[in-house]
């Protein structure tokens, strides 16, 4: 091979082990389209992250939740106005995926993946995923599948 044209480097390796649905992941993770996903639509990640605050709300202090709800909107602003980057996009749709699916630990690794190879982009608002992260491996699981099941009996064809 010329010296000319060396392979891309990204710089050194990460220090530690690397979780291999990471790994994978920044070829091509099969939750992912190849092009569809470089258009992540807002409310894909949004809404399911504010269904999350909803359910911890019974259990989270008031404070905390409004700090996430806030951190939520400076998310929902920066994305609405194109401030976030296609990578950005497809992680944090990877990170609801994961979410949705009680993967707790798979969730944190995307998140800080996006707070080393991101930090200018998502350090006003990813501090609140991360807290939202923590409070819903907290919560017991039932809650989780029913974020207002508290209320009166519900029939299985209401769901």
């Amino acid at each position: 091979a010329p010296a000319g044209s060396p392979p891309r480097s990204l710089g050194p390796p990460p220090l530690g082990p690397v979780n291999p649905a990471l790994r994978t992941g920044s070829v091509r993770p099969p939750a992912e389209e190849p092009s569809e996903d470089c258009d992540v639509p807002a409310d894909a990640v949004l809404v399911p992250l504010r269904e999350a605050l909803d359910a911890c709300r019974p259990t989270v202090q008031k404070q905390v939740c409004e700090d996430i709800g806030r951190r939520l909107t400076v998310l929902g602003d920066m994305w609405a106005q194109g401030k976030l980057s296609a990578p950005v996009r497809k992680r944090m749709s990877l990170l609801v995926q994961e979410l949705q699916r009680c993967s707790w630990d798979a969730a944190d690794e995307i998140h800080r993946s996006l707070m080393v190879d991101h930090v200018n982009e998502v350090s006003q608002w990813l501090v609140g995923v991360k807290r939202l992260i923590a409070e819903m491996r907290n919560l017991p699981t039932g809650e989780l599948a029913e974020p207002h099941g508290d209320k009166t009996e519900t029939g299985p064809d209401q769901e």
